[in-house]
């Protein structure tokens, strides 16, 4: 190789770094690949401790949502039939001031509001707490044009959403 010119060794040299780096890249995958620890999972209807109405509700429909939407395990309606438990406790529901009304910085425009839970996970198997009352918190701002109320209503099932996706992560996700 001493008989080459010297960019001819620097073009061979590159190309051959370039091929170690395409190869080392070759069995990357995107997104997890981790099985969960379980097939089976039954979502116990969640628990509120908030003073939201109906809040339980939307959120047990949000949760298993989410689980259906990953595919990683197949949701039964029965704890007798699972593998694994998943129990949730909304524990807190608050807003927050983010932003104040120009026209009269003693209203609010827009309010952050925060969705709190405790999350347990339980394998039937085993007989043991995969967590124990993990918490978990989602927060989402809710802009009062159309009024407190309304606002809040509407945002309720987005913050729901992104709490669930949340507990969806900490059951199935290995990091």
């Amino acid at each position: 190789m001493t008989g080459l010119p010297s960019t001819l060794r620097h073009l061979l040299f590159v190309a051959a770094l370039g091929l170690l780096g395409l190869a080392g890249c070759s069995h990357y995958r995107l997104g997890t690949e981790a099985a969960p620890r379980f097939a089976t999972l039954h979502v116990a209807v969640v628990k509120s401790e908030t003073l939201l109405p109906q809040a339980a509700a939307l959120f047990t429909t949000e949760l298993r949502e989410a689980f259906i939407k990953d595919g990683r395990v197949r949701l039964v309606d029965s704890a007798d039939e699972a593998e694994a438990i998943l129990a949730v406790t909304l524990v807190d529901y608050s807003r927050g001031v983010a932003v104040t009304r120009a026209d009269d910085t003693g209203l609010a425009r827009r309010f952050d509001l925060t969705l709190s839970a405790r999350a347990t996970l339980t394998d039937r198997r085993a007989r043991s707490d995969l967590f124990k009352d993990r918490p978990l918190v989602a927060k989402r701002g809710a802009f009062t044009d159309d009024g407190q109320i309304q606002s809040e209503y509407q945002t309720l099932p987005l913050l729901a959403a992104r709490l669930a996706e949340q507990v969806r992560k900490a059951a199935l996700e290995t990091w």
